[in-house]
């Protein structure tokens, strides 16, 4: 089925109008970060936000690279992402955070990024009068204590006696 390139946009988030084109960033799923050579970052705007953090790499080599946040658009998506600052004999990667950030899956048969469908979204909770679960008192707990995220979000490892 073999590796596919996409052309990508790089977008400074803090001045959307300046823009850099990065031609041919391998589209790779095993990847978790985009990698963008750091001229074009430069050039788009964009600032370093994390130095210095760690990547292992293929061969089980370690390196640090520093990071920073871009809108990235490619093939009729956007997303905002933290990117990598690439360097010389680094690959350029479009990375599988930004694939989910994109909404988007890859067609290897037909090298292409395809919409990936509606995005995930918390299921089972039950609002009530369609109201989100708020947290009350001093412990943090929410009020509407039958929904499933908020004892998620309390970390209550059984289900509320009332629901």
């Amino acid at each position: 089925m073999g590796s596919f390139h996409v052309d990508c946009e790089v977008v400074n988030v803090r001045r959307p109008a300046k823009s850099v084109r990065a031609p041919k960033l391998l589209v790779d799923t095993g990847s978790e970060f985009s990698w963008v050579p750091e001229p074009i970052l430069r050039e788009a705007g964009i600032r370093v936000a994390k130095k210095d953090l760690r990547f292992l790499m293929a061969n089980g080599q370690t390196i640090t690279r520093s990071t920073g946040y871009a809108i990235l658009r490619a093939a009729g998506f956007e997303t905002v992402d933290e990117v990598v600052f690439g360097q010389p004999g680094d690959l350029s990667l479009l990375g599988s955070r930004t694939l989910e950030g994109f909404g988007a899956s890859v067609d290897a048969r037909k090298k292409r990024l395809v919409a990936a469908g509606p995005h995930p979204a918390a299921v089972g909770t039950s609002f009530t009068a369609g109201r989100p679960p708020r947290a009350s008192g001093s412990h943090g707990r929410c009020q509407v204590t039958r929904s499933v995220a908020c004892r998620m979000f309390v970390g209550l490892s059984r289900p509320s006696s009332r629901g």
